[in-house]
């Protein structure tokens, strides 16, 4: 479904959208920094944004444009996060949307603006401006790789997708960019996330599909249980495959979900195998609740716990660490009943420990995807949680991020 040369086209995947990333000397590093997505026909939009009550400038901005329900294009950046930058900040992020439909011939109410990076500090808009105008006068249809490098911040890569099938007797495209890595919280992360598609459909019931569709997807993943100030999840949809537009929950629609969904399981997975530092990525699979909030509540409480994640970047099959964030998730729980396991080997049953061939379970912890399942064994419910390990590495990251 997802090809590897497609996905190196991402954004551009599907017809009418161009992209461009370009280095506008906002990181220190000298990186891309810049990105742009464009499309001349206009799209529906969809979006979901962080819930933390400190939201960033671009945030409140792109936040207004979703309103509006339709789009021209995208700007964002790296290397300034614009969160926490007053007045002057949402000033700014509006200059960042005004620079851009002057460059491609749209309205400001018609550009989302994105922004990841340092909190706290004025974006220099000397550079912005002179950037956006470079960046839109390089938009290519072969530009997602560009634009996806643009954006990543502590990324060891872009993440980037794109596939295609069959709505109402057309043939539909989907692509897309995203970044995260650290600072990452359920009810998204310090992400960055554009996907686009030539389907035609509603932008309400976009909007519908998306927010269910984030709460089985982006809002499943920790790496630090961090909440991040700028985090975003957009699609665009412009229309340009010829498909009747889908206005009603018929099949079309459920084939758009379903598309939709798998994009966005798969960029959350790479997220989380992403974070800082990360040598492991941990799937957590809970089973055996009585709702699926309590079978997350038991994931998520695993996934955050410091010393499961230290435990497990140090190849250490230390159930107890599990066993007790199952604890302690503050959900119903018999201990007598639940099931701990690694790999698919049993390591806590029954309340106590359970005997295991030391050799197999050596060979899970070091392996780099691991399965932690925890069968409550109270009910039919379940959910699925991603994550990493903590490493060393993470410590660096972090420490000297500001620096």
């Amino acid at each position: 479904m997802f090809s590897e040369n497609n996905a190196k086209k991402g954004v551009t995947f599907p017809k009418g959208f161009k992209a461009a990333g370009i280095k506008a000397g906002i990181k220190k590093s000298g990186n891309p920094d810049l990105a742009i997505i464009y499309t001349e026909q206009e799209a529906a939009v969809a979006g979901t944004f962080t819930q933390n009550a400190v939201a960033a400038a671009p945030v409140l901005v792109s936040r207004q444009v979703i309103q509006g329900g339709k789009v021209h294009a995208v700007v964002a950046n790296a290397g300034c996060a614009n969160a926490c930058t007053g007045a002057q900040g949402l000033q700014d992020a509006k200059e960042m949307a005004d620079c851009t439909a002057a460059a491609l011939d749209c309205k400001p109410n018609e550009v989302i603006v994105g922004s990841t990076g340092v909190i706290g500090v004025l974006l220099p808009m000397d550079k912005l401006r002179a950037g956006i105008k470079k960046a839109a006068a390089e938009l290519t249809e072969h530009g997602s790789v560009d634009a996806g490098n643009a954006i990543i911040t502590t990324d060891t890569y872009s993440k980037a997708c794109a596939t295609e099938v069959e709505i109402g007797g057309k043939k539909v495209r989907f692509g897309a960019i995203a970044k995260g890595s650290g600072m990452i919280q359920p009810n998204m992360a310090t992400m960055l996330c554009f996907i686009t598609t030539d389907a035609a459909i509603d932008a309400k019931l976009m909007q519908e599909a998306l927010s269910d569709i984030v709460g089985l997807t982006f809002n499943m993943i920790s790496i630090d249980g961090d909440m991040s100030t700028n985090d975003m999840a957009v699609v665009m949809a412009n229309g340009a495959a010829g498909n009747a537009k889908i206005t009603t929950k018929d099949k079309d629609y459920d084939v758009f979900y379903a598309t939709l969904k798998s994009i966005c399981t798969g960029l959350a997975q790479r997220i989380a195998s992403d974070g800082e530092g990360a040598t492991k990525f941990l799937t957590i699979h809970v089973t055996g609740t009585k709702s699926f909030a309590d079978a997350k509540t038991v994931a998520m409480s695993i996934a955050k716990s410091p010393l499961v994640k230290t435990a497990f970047f140090g190849e250490d099959p230390n159930w107890g660490r599990v066993i007790c964030a199952v604890g302690y998730a503050g959900v119903p729980m018999t201990p007598e009943k639940t099931v701990v396991k690694f790999g698919g080997i049993p390591v806590y049953a029954n309340g106590v420990g359970a005997k295991f061939d030391g050799d197999k379970l050596h060979d899970v912890m070091a392996e780099h995807d691991i399965l932690i399942e925890v069968e409550m064994g109270l009910g039919e419910a379940e959910a699925t949680v991603w994550s990493c390990d903590f490493s060393y590495e993470y410590v660096k990251i972090n420490g000297e991020y500001h620096t």
